[in-house]
């Protein structure tokens, strides 16, 4: 568990780009999970898991206010644990996977929270809001920022912390076929990216075919290699 504070404030800083700074998609899963590898010396494994979960994360519209998962924070406890396992035994995938979306759910939650001490800290200010004070606009903003890094260290050591040595025990203990037990996670997450992508252009005239074009090429290549 030394890796433990590297971990955190790599989770902290992407999970701050989230919502509130700066926004680069950094946060992505399949770029916080391959930081994540990278982190332990194994950036191959994280780029492996966090392309499962980027697939999974299609299906996320953070729109506006709505509740939406956390997926900077939690795609580095992913890549992480899964990265620990270098010789990728049975298991390691679905549980790094299962980490990850169980931090992502978490981590919505605390965003709410946020939001909502964001809104409090706004509240007492707002004769000064309303009146354009420049230091009571740049204070909140600070504020808020330093809340939301904070509140991506903390989600992210007690991930890593509970959920790696949890997910060591389990693999210690996993009893399925490895190409199976990957298969049904891949299987998963392509499934949920597909109906994510069928809901966004199956309304388009000729979307699907673009789509269905950009897919064939994709394996032609993957397969011509």
């Amino acid at each position: 568990m030394l890796q433990l504070l590297p971990v955190a404030i790599l989770g902290a800083v992407l999970g701050l780009d989230v919502v509130s700074f700066p926004q680069a998609m950094i946060s992505r899963p399949v770029v916080a999970a391959t930081l994540g590898g990278t982190l332990i010396g194994e950036s191959s494994s994280g780029l492996l898991v966090g392309a499962i979960l980027e697939l999974i994360a299609l299906e996320t519209l953070p729109f506006g206010a709505s509740r939406y998962p956390e997926w900077g924070s939690a795609a580095v406890v992913g890549g992480v644990i899964f990265g620990s396992h270098a010789a990728h035994p049975a298991g390691a995938m679905t549980l790094a996977v299962l980490s990850a979306l169980a931090t992502t759910w978490v981590g919505g939650w605390t965003m709410v929270q946020l939001r909502k001490l964001n809104a409090r800290w706004a509240g007492k200010r707002r004769d000064a809001l309303e009146a354009g004070a420049r230091g009571s606009v740049v204070s909140l903003q600070l504020i808020g920022m330093t809340a939301d890094l904070a509140r991506g260290f903390v989600l992210t050591a007690i991930a890593y912390a509970l959920l790696a040595p949890l997910a060591a025990f389990c693999i210690a203990r996993w009893s399925i076929d490895a190409r199976l037990s990957r298969s049904m996670v891949v299987g998963v997450a392509a499934s949920v990216a597909g109906g994510a992508a069928w809901k966004l252009f199956h309304s388009t005239n000729g979307a699907r075919w673009l789509f269905l074009g950009g897919l064939a090429v994709g394996l032609f290549m993957l397969f011509a290699q």
